[in-house]
């Protein structure tokens, strides 16, 4: 669990590192009701050039969050998501997301995390994040 005060400008954040798998695409498209079908169906994906099928974004908003909160423990409160997609998540690869606080608030009691989730293409998701911390 964080507290604002224990933050430092430039802690690094623990990599945390997440297989990708077929539940976990699929399941992540079908629980954000996105049902286009190069999230879920193998043929549809590879019909539209791709090799498999491939992680929404709403997913790996998800990710992200998660890579977050285990930072903060239950006491942060993220207030603001900021992230671009670049290589997309494919199920046999990793996912890992590191990050570092790049900003530090004291008049709201809020820190800025840079982050980058990467695969073995190159960077899957690149971006910032704002957290309140008691």
């Amino acid at each position: 669990m964080r507290r604002f005060e224990q933050v430092q400008l430039g802690e690094l954040l623990q990599t945390l590192s997440v297989p990708i798998t077929v539940p976990l695409v699929v399941g992540g498209s079908m629980a954000t009701r996105d049902f286009f079908a190069g999230h879920h169906d193998l043929e549809a994906a590879q019909a539209l050039g791709s090799p498999h099928i491939f992680m929404n974004i709403l997913t790996t908003n998800g990710m992200v969050q998660r890579f977050i909160d285990h930072w903060t423990g239950p006491i942060g409160r993220m207030v603001e998501l900021k992230i671009k997609l670049g290589a997309p998540n494919y199920p046999g690869d990793t996912l890992s997301l590191s990050g570092a606080v790049t900003d530090k608030r004291a008049s709201d009691q809020s820190v800025e995390i840079t982050l980058k989730g990467s695969n073995s293409m190159g960077a899957h998701v690149t971006g910032t994040v704002r957290v309140y911390l008691p």
